[in-house]
């Protein structure tokens, strides 16, 4: 027991050092998690090559406020996910393109994203909210878009269909936009509400293309 508290230590020790080593301003910093052969969990910036490995995520995709991503130019991500996008939309009424531009705001389109402050998965939800939406395991790509499809349409609903009130209350929570009366006065919110409306009408341009 005592071995596996010091291994869990110098574990942890080693993700703070890493940490510590990046930039304040850094955009979008992954630490990569896995298990070296001797039983050491080990952290780093780049994943490894020959073990299994979970990505810790310590901010979402279009939140840095100082990111250098130009979200005019940055590659989308046309055909992952069709079908799950595409049932998930149908069944809550919502638009592909915005499902699509949340999740790339949200994760970047990696499935096994994490963030500092526990959501989970391509459209990051945190693990209350996904029990309540009877997210069985939402690690599973099809489960975390119909959980997040399900909690957009939810916020839609509860700020009479403003898109842009809903989508702050996805980033910063409904108690935010509800206690400012609108979009909260955060630079992050801010900025992802810029970045998803721009990400938007990229996926829609491309939709009236096919």
């Amino acid at each position: 027991m005592k071995q596996d508290a010091l291994i869990k230590a110098a574990g942890a020790l080693a993700c703070l050092l890493l940490l510590a080593s990046v930039p304040a301003h850094s955009k979008q910093l992954k630490v990569y998690q896995y298990t070296q052969p001797n039983g050491v969990v080990a952290f780093s910036d780049k994943p490894p090559a020959d073990s299994p490995f979970k990505v810790l995520r310590y901010d979402c995709f279009a939140c840095g406020v100082t990111s250098s991503v130009n979200f005019h130019t940055t590659p989308l991500f046309l055909q992952q996910y069709h079908q799950e996008i595409q049932t998930a939309a149908r069944q809550y009424q919502l638009e592909p393109s915005l499902l699509r531009a949340v999740i790339h705001a949200e994760s970047g389109f990696n499935p096994r994203a994490y963030s500092k402050a526990g959501a989970q998965g391509l459209m990051q939800l945190m693990p209350d909210t996904a029990k309540e939406l009877g997210v069985g395991d939402v690690w599973l790509p099809q489960q975390n878009i119909q959980g997040g499809a399900a909690y957009l349409a939810s916020l839609l609903q509860q700020f009479n269909g403003n898109r842009r009130l809903a989508l702050a209350a996805y980033n910063a929570g409904p108690g935010a936009v509800s206690r400012h009366d609108g979009v909260p006065p955060y630079a992050e919110t801010r900025a992802y509400l810029q970045r998803v409306d721009i990400l938007l009408r990229r996926y829609q341009q491309q939709s009236a293309t096919l």
